[in-house]
This record gives C-alpha cells, sequence and structure tokens, in this order.
C-alpha cells in the first residue's frame, strides 16, 4: 500500500511564525484529518503542498512523485477545495467550466453537467449568487470532473449549517469508494473528521504533535472530572489542561496514568475536539 502523499521534514520561516521539521504521510485508499487551532501551520502547509509557497528545507512527494520536478502530473489529479473559491464572481457556473477545463486533460463535460444536476446547481447562475454551501458544491463538481485522485480540503465547512456539512460528508463518502482516492482534510471543526476521517495529523504552532490513526488518538486519552481537592499536586502535573472552576476540575489524561487517579474522579472517552483544545492549553507533545 503506497502512500498518496508524504511530506518530509519540511521548514518555512515567517516573520513571526514557522512550520519546524513537519512529516506526516497517509496512504492510498484513506481520508488524512489535519487538525489544530486557527494560525497553527494548515493553510501553509497546503500551499508548500500546491507549490503556492517555497519550501525552505525538506520535500514533498505526492503519488510517490516529488512535487517540485512533478508539479503539472500531480496538479491534473489533485482537486482543491477551499474555504472560498477563486472563481469570477462575473462567472456563471458554464464560464467557470470554459475557464477551467482547458486545463485538464482528462476533463469531463459530461460528469461536471451531471454532477451540477446531483447538487442542484443551476449552470445559468453567477458564481456571487450562490450560497456557502453551493459554492463549495460547485468546487467539489470542478475537482470530480477531471478525474481527481487526490481531494485536499483546507477549511471546506467553516460558516456551513449543519445540513451542508452532513451532504459534504456524503460526496467525500462516495468519493472513496474507490480505494484509489485519498483525502486530506484540513479543518478546526473536528467533529466532521470524527464521522469520516480514517488518520488525524495536529499540528500547533506550526510543529506536528500527532500523527496516526484516529482511532489510537481516541483511545489514548480520557476527560478527566473531579471536585475541588480530588488531586494532589503530582496527579494534577499528569493532566493535560487543567482546569479549575467553581465545583471542581476538568482536564484530559492519558489512559495508562487511569489507575494513579482516585475512585472519587469521574472519566469519559474524549473526541478530537477536547483533544485540540486541551493540548493547546498545555502546550504538550502527544
Amino acid at each position: 500500500m503506497s502512500d498518496i502523499l508524504e511530506l518530509n521534514h519540511i521548514n518555512k520561516g515567517f516573520d513571526g511564525f514557522s512550520l519546524q521539521d513537519v512529516s506526516f504521510a497517509f496512504p492510498t485508499g484513506f481520508i488524512m484529518g489535519y487538525i489544530g487551532p486557527n494560525g497553527a501551520g494548515k493553510t501553509t502547509t497546503i500551499k508548500l503542498i500546491l507549490n503556492m509557497l517555497s519550501l525552505d528545507s525538506g520535500s514533498i512527494k505526492v503519488f510517490g512523485k516529488n512535487n517540485m520536478i512533478c508539479e503539472q502530473e500531480i496538479k491534473e489529479k489533485i482537486g482543491v477545495v477551499l474555504d472560498q473559491p477563486f472563481y469570477v464572481d462575473e462567472w456563471t457556473l458554464l464560464d467557470v467550466e470554459k475557464s477551467l477545463s482547458p486545463f485538464y486533460q482528462k476533463w469531463n463535460s459530461s460528469k461536471y453537467s451531471t454532477l451540477l444536476k446531483e447538487f442542484h446547481l443551476d449552470a445559468q447562475k453567477k458564481v456571487k449568487a450562490l450560497s456557502r454551501g453551493m459554492k463549495m458544491k460547485l468546487m467539489i463538481a470542478v475537482a470530480l470532473s477531471h478525474e481527481a485522485d487526490l481531494l485536499i480540503l483546507d477549511e471546506p465547512t467553516s460558516g456551513l449549517d449543519a445540513v451542508a456539512r452532513n451532504e459534504l460528508m456524503d460526496i467525500l463518502s462516495t468519493f472513496m469508494t474507490d480505494e484509489n482516492k485519498g483525502i486530506l482534510f484540513s479543518t478546526h471543526i473536528t467533529s466532521d473528521l470524527e464521522k469520516i476521517a480514517d488518520y488525524i495529523t495536529f499540528i500547533n504552532n506550526g510543529k506536528i504533535l500527532y500523527s496516526s490513526t484516529k482511532d489510537d488518538l481516541l483511545e489514548k486519552y480520557y476527560i478527566v472530572k473531579g471536585g475541588n481537592g480530588a488531586l494532589n499536586a503530582e496527579q494534577k502535573k499528569h493532566v493535560i489542561g487543567y482546569r479549575e472552576h467553581s465545583v471542581g476540575f476538568d482536564g484530559l489524561i492519558d489512559r495508562t496514568m487511569l489507575n494513579a487517579l482516585p475512585k472519587s474522579v469521574v472519566t469519559e472517552p474524549s473526541n478530537l475536539d477536547e483533544i485540540v483544545v486541551r493540548f493547546t492549553m498545555g502546550e504538550k507533545q502527544i
């Protein structure tokens, strides 16, 4: 099983921020969720994958090929869905096809037309007249119309209502019925990823804190809650994102440390959102 995307020791510096030794990979046939708080480095990483920014050091392989040396070949097989489309507002959806289709050898006009109908998009409508959810569907229609094998999604559900987000999950699930496809899904709305992601990469302040399977991450940590004074100073050191309030405390803990806690402490399974929040608060390495 080959990796569809592989980043090796990526470094990129800016004034006041840098990506530091970023490495992760995931195999064909799976969805990688790329999570972290706003400003953690997710969009910068995607721009480097797409050669919209140049690397300071490191290497990126897409479909097993160097993303700079084989850029044109790779981009033929990548579909990109951003938080906002880059199409001209005055274009109709037919204009979108006319403008983009010449750039792709495998553009399929019949498939584009079918997808517009399936997504309930009027081909005569202008881009500026589309809702947030409709624009997202348009970008996906474009991506699927040139037979993309890798979808790269950068905050596609930000600002969408629950119905539109569920529609997107259904579209992505259908796309992934082909085991030769893959998705990199960057978002800070982690509930979306709990439904569909196979792997998770967690970035904070430009550094990778975790990159492996979603299930392993969720099984590793538990939410803990208890009354004031339930933990001694040594026990508190093991609680990630420890927070006290008027009636007690809460936080996150590695499951290997559960036996060290008093029986009065309540534990429950964690979720991706809680993990991101607590590790961001605690500034610890997973």
